[in-house]
């Protein structure tokens, strides 16, 4: 059995400081610093964290199933862990073993009773869901792929669930887009990223996240039968939507 050192549990990102041949995946190496990269590559990451928390909170009841797509390190569900009044049942999927390997580390050292599983969340069985959290993961999902697991999300959620998700946008208005990504990209270097590693991320995540407007995230809730879509946070291109059935 692998011994968790705390001091590990936040490594700095240098993934892409060298160059890259492949394109972007959520392997051993992007493991090892997923913390520290969605800290620094995701505008206020941590205070939209601290927001989605405090909205499942607000919903919190005993046994009530919160599950997390693309649970990482499973950060997320630890923070929400550390902070329920009662005992909900909190379940993480991921498609990457080493994410897994990590996340299963730290909730054996902080006693955390969360459920961990290596799935493929188009394949899935949703069943009586309470409250399902994407963040930043829909994106990486293949746009038409994407639409049909909203669907399933949707008949998979009880029926007065809650589906809160983040994504990184675009915009329909081009000239907006572009600065807009400029600005994205003066955030980075001021995190510490050189433009090097800007440019080759930018590069190994082309095709490989996908992003649609803000339009199109609400179209896709509503046709998957959604009715009730917030938006409750926005920073230039990156936005948290919550949706109720």
């Amino acid at each position: 059995m692998k011994i968790f050192d705390r001091r590990s549990v936040v490594k700095e990102d240098k993934v892409f400081a060298k160059k890259i041949e492949k394109k972007f995946e959520f392997d051993e190496a992007v493991a090892s610093v997923f913390d520290d990269m969605l800290s620094r590559s995701v505008p206020f990451y941590d205070d939209v964290r601290k927001l989605v928390i405090s909205l499942i909170l607000s919903e919190q009841e005993e046994s009530k199933k919160v599950l997390d797509l693309g649970s990482s390190t499973a950060k997320f569900l630890l923070d929400l862990h550390s902070k329920m009044d009662v005992q909900m049942k909190l379940k993480g999927l991921d498609n990457s073993q080493a994410m897994l390997d990590r996340a299963e580390q730290k909730c054996q050292a902080f006693g955390a009773n969360i459920e961990l599983e290596l799935a493929d969340m188009l394949t899935y069985k949703y069943d009586q869901e309470d409250i399902i959290v994407a963040n930043y993961t829909l994106q990486f999902i293949r746009p038409m792929q994407r639409v049909e697991l909203v669907k399933k999300l949707y008949e998979g959620l009880n029926d007065d669930g809650i589906f809160i998700f983040s994504e990184k946008v675009v915009f329909e208005d081009k000239k907006l887009d572009k600065e807009l990504i400029d600005i994205y990209y003066a955030y980075k270097k001021e995190q510490g990223y050189s433009e090097y590693e800007i440019a080759q991320k930018r590069e190994a995540l082309e095709n490989v996240l996908i992003p649609f407007t803000i339009k199109e995230n609400i179209q896709m809730c509503k046709d998957a039968g959604f009715q009730n879509i917030s938006t409750v946070f926005q920073w230039a291109n990156f936005v948290t939507f919550i949706v109720k059935k």
